[in-house]
């Protein structure tokens, strides 16, 4: 398996809410697909010499994702998101590059810029369905479906 990966927004909550304290996992709304076992499962693929690579879209998406409860749990995780942004490679796709593309039209934005980026050498792990079997059909082995891990 590779050592860098794109990361998705649903991902990139369960790696700093479970960062920020494993049992929010459980408590978050954004999260109630997903349990300690799933960010134990991601933290093992991303083991810690792993390269995290980002978009601003993507990153924005997390930032709204991201945030509930008391203002110091929302405190802990905006600190936690600036830290691992601090810690991963963030990469930009041009709007106008991407809102081109044939899939803009089904994908949206941050899914179609995730589709131009990933790559074999940097995958996308991802628990959309929609995403992966796009990327998967360009890019075959571009993609890992964390749902796939899961079993």
């Amino acid at each position: 398996m590779s050592s860098s990966f794109f990361i998705d927004a649903n991902l990139l909550v369960l790696f700093i809410v479970g960062n920020v304290r494993r049992s929010l996992v459980n408590r978050h709304p954004r999260l109630k697909a997903y349990s300690v076992v799933d960010y134990d499962l991601l933290l093992s693929q991303l083991r810690p010499r792993s390269k995290i690579y980002v978009t601003p879209n993507t990153l924005t998406e997390t930032s709204n994702l991201l945030p509930f409860g008391p203002e110091s749990i929302n405190t802990d995780l905006f600190e936690e998101l600036r830290s691992m942004i601090e810690d991963s490679e963030e990469i930009v796709v041009v709007s106008r590059k991407a809102s081109v593309k044939p899939e803009f039209r089904w994908l949206g934005l941050t899914d179609t810029v995730l589709l131009e980026l990933a790559t074999r050498e940097t995958p996308l792990m991802t628990t959309d369905l929609r995403l992966w079997s796009e990327v998967i059909s360009l890019k075959p082995e571009a993609a890992v479906n964390f749902h796939h891990l899961r079993r």
